[in-house]
Formats: structure tokens, C-alpha cells, sequence
């Protein structure tokens, strides 16, 4: 039987999921991504990306992935990570830019981008852009 602080955490743990179920009907993740190509001012279309959950901490810490994608005609992926999130976690956005540059026969010089960043609000919706050229990147917090 749980202790009644136990079974509390676990009521707020089923809250937290109904309202992330909510918002998932509505935008399909809590967690998306845009990737634009800055050097074409298009959409980053076709390029390969992988969702990593961090499991554990400091030197123990490792990387479970949990989603792999390609980004549509707009530079988006629908559905980029199914299920709830939760406070405290840490995801990782790998993103396979040589290969997307090498495809329109551009050299690169970032091979890939690692957007890693945290869950704070798991009823929030995470948005993380990524503007993308051959000799540069950058990234914020969208909504």
C-alpha cells in the first residue's frame, strides 16, 4: 500500500499525464522542432534526426534514444516524441547535418548539432528551433 505521500506524487504523476495528453492531441508532442536552412532561407527538408533521453547522472549518465525522425517539406516532424514528459528530464535533439548538406552536394562544418536542454514544466510545450547553415548553427527556446 502507499504511504500518503507516495500516492500523492502518483495522483500529480496521472495529472500531469492527462494534461499532456490533452495538449498532444492538440499539438502532436510536447516536445517539437523547425529546423531551417538559413543559407537558402528554406526549410531544412529530409534531414535525419534522433531524440535521446538522458538516464542517470554525472559520469554514470547515459543516452537512451527514443525517437528517430525526418524533417517534412516544412523542416518539421509530427509526432517528434509520443508519450509524457517529466520534470527533471533530459532530452538530446541529435541532428544529422552532414548528411542533409552532403545530399545538396554543400560541404559542412558541423557534422552533426546536439541540442540538449531540460524539462521544467512537464505540462508545458517544449519548442526547440534549430537555424542551420554549412559554417554555423544556432538555437533558442521557441513556443
Amino acid at each position: 500500500r502507499a504511504r500518503p505521500a507516495g500516492r500523492a506524487a502518483e495522483m500529480e504523476r496521472a495529472a500531469t499525464i492527462a494534461r499532456q495528453l490533452t495538449a498532444g492531441a492538440m499539438a502532436g508532442s510536447p516536445v517539437t522542432t523547425h529546423v531551417l536552412d538559413t543559407a537558402t532561407g528554406r526549410p531544412a527538408a529530409g534531414l535525419a534526426l534522433r531524440v535521446s533521453r538522458r538516464k542517470g547522472e554525472g559520469e554514470a549518465a547515459s543516452w537512451e534514444p527514443v525517437a528517430e525522425h525526418t524533417t517534412n517539406e516544412d523542416g518539421r516532424v509530427s509526432g517528434l516524441l509520443a508519450g509524457p514528459i517529466t520534470a527533471g528530464e533530459v532530452y538530446e535533439i541529435h541532428f544529422e547535418t552532414q548528411a542533409y548538406f552532403s545530399a545538396r552536394g554543400d560541404k559542412c562544418f558541423y557534422p552533426y548539432v546536439k541540442i540538449v536542454f531540460e524539462i521544467e514544466d512537464p505540462s508545458s510545450h517544449y519548442h526547440v528551433p534549430l537555424l542551420v547553415a554549412p559554417f554555423g548553427y544556432s538555437t533558442y527556446r521557441g513556443s
